[in-house]
């Protein structure tokens, strides 16, 4: 991050912002925390899954058993850093199913039936990216405590707390009444994003292990040669230190009282966005921190009660202050001509970028359109919001399926046919049917059409990306498709493009 030499208030800064977040985690007496700022949750989440597994390994080593076979378990609602960790570390990662039972989180029931004795541990997500749903901390680590007991295995948790570690902490709701941080002796380290609810520019998050004998002595490295001795635990080496700055000052400058009235703020936000949405009786929200404590059920639009000024979070049940909402199985009825993916359509081309996208897997029959509140959401953009999202509705209600044939989801191009999905067998070139099993993959050829007064006078060519086996060519000189282009053409193989060409192409 810096020379501790050269900048010494910048370590004291960072030291501090260490004890600051700790002591908001529940560090407990007796053991000595350490941490360090990372550039985001993704590089937090796999220093913690590295120590996870290198303690797993010493364990093992000690033991004279084999270290071949590491996994690690977590939902299918995890976001794509921790099965990045599993994947880049070669550890098998067990991911979950989620359902409407488990509130489309993590299971506890099926942690139970996948952990074993090579389990490095697990991930257990504070505030999850599809729903903003708290995971079960306090039950699943119930749950490693009773299969310790019973076959003497140790098994962490890593507490992935990219959004719920600035939430948590200062909202009236807390987790929900349940433990979730370093009060659970089995959490042994959580990381956050102080780029989300921290409220810093991006750029910076943060991992605190509970105790320094968590983090193995082997992937900590002592620095000599800028003046001064430096240990250093991270996957970055270089990076601007703004941000801890930035960390320092929010904490310093809003502390306890200033972070809460922001999330307590934040969660108001969402609730009044939820109770509006379902009052339509068009909608139904799948996040449920509107919903009174308790109660996770959707009972209709009578239940879109507003609540009183002097109510706070923990009137309610604990999550993000994320909305997470879907079609009411009412509107799909009157309505089947209206696919929801037209909603968020429609309200980007007002400015609105509210991605509509399926549930993890086995529940990805249900598409959900998702909103995260944050502390800019004033008053005036959440009532525009809300008056957008209903009028949106209205139109596609009164439009008909043929004008609506636009704005449906399905692939109608040529360009949409071949994206990132893939492309169907019989579109492929006979060059493009190398098997994967037989390595890297070379390029494919790039066939172009210039007409040659361009390539005498610009000393380049134009690029057309077509695949050679679905060209009829013609030899160099002859016209190509005579009815459409009057000029001779030259067919040229080439990698090297040029963008500043003017090539007529079909």
């Amino acid at each position: 991050m810096s020379d501790a030499d050269e900048y010494p208030a910048m370590m004291n800064m960072h030291a501090r912002c260490v004890s600051i977040i700790a002591d908001l985690w529940g560090a407990q007496k007796g053991e000595k925390a350490v941490g360090t700022a990372t550039t985001g949750s993704s590089e937090a989440i796999h220093l913690g899954g590295l120590a996870m597994k290198r303690r797993w390994q010493e364990k093992r080593t000690a033991a004279g058993k084999d270290t071949f076979k590491p996994n690690i378990i977590m939902g299918a609602n995890a976001q794509v850093a921790l099965e990045k960790f599993a994947r880049y570390f070669e550890v098998e990662a067990r991911i979950l199913d989620v359902s409407e039972k488990s509130r489309y989180r993590l299971d506890p029931d099926l942690v139970r039936k996948n952990i074993d004795e090579n389990t490095i541990g697990v991930f257990v997500i504070m505030g999850s990216t599809y729903t903003g749903h708290y995971e079960p901390v306090e039950e699943i680590s119930n749950i490693l405590d009773d299969f310790e007991a019973k076959t003497g295995v140790d098994i962490p948790i890593h507490v992935d707390a990219a959004s719920g570690g600035f939430i948590a902490p200062f909202t009236h709701a807390k987790a929900g009444g349940t433990k979730w941080n370093f009060e659970l002796p089995r959490v042994k380290s959580i990381n956050t994003s102080g780029h989300k609810f921290g409220l810093v520019y991006a750029g910076v998050g943060w991992i605190i292990w509970r105790d320094e004998s968590y983090l193995p002595k082997h992937l900590v490295f002592e620095l000599h040669y800028l003046g001064g001795t430096e240990e250093s635990y991270t996957l970055n080496f270089s990076r601007p230190g703004a941000q801890i700055i930035g960390q320092y000052y929010n904490l310093i400058h809003l502390g306890f009282s200033g972070y809460r009235a922001i999330m307590e703020n934040c969660m108001a936000n969402a609730r009044l966005l939820s109770k509006s949405l379902e009052a339509t009786g068009w909608y139904r929200c799948v996040s449920d921190i509107h919903r009174q404590k308790g109660q996770f059920k959707f009972g209709g639009v009578k239940e879109a009660v507003f609540g009183s000024e002097d109510e706070t979070s923990a009137d309610y049940n604990a999550g993000l202050p994320v909305v997470a909402f879907t079609l009411s199985d009412q509107f799909r009825q009157e309505f089947p001509h209206v696919k929801q993916e037209s909603v968020s359509t429609l309200l980007r081309a007002k400015q609105y970028i509210i991605p509509n996208y399926p549930l993890p897997p086995k529940e990805e029959n249900t598409e959900i359109l998702r909103v995260v509140v944050r502390e800019s959401m004033s008053m005036d953009l959440l009532d525009r919001l809300i008056s957008d999202i209903i009028a949106v509705t209205e139109t596609l209600m009164k439009a008909g399926s043929a004008d609506l044939a636009a704005l449906q989801p399905g692939a109608t191009t040529v360009e949409k046919q071949h994206q990132s999905t893939g492309t169907d067998a019989k579109h492929k070139a006979k060059h493009m049917k190398r098997p994967m099993s037989q390595g890297v993959h070379r390029a494919l050829k790039c066939w172009t059409f210039a007409s040659k007064e361009s390539l005498r006078t610009n000393g380049a060519i134009g690029f057309v990306p077509r695949i050679a086996d679905e060209v009829d060519w013609l030899p160099v000189g002859q016209t190509h498709r005579a009815d459409r282009l009057d000029w001779p053409v030259v067919a040229l193989q080439t990698l090297v493009l040029s963008a500043d060409v003017r090539s007529r192409t079909d």
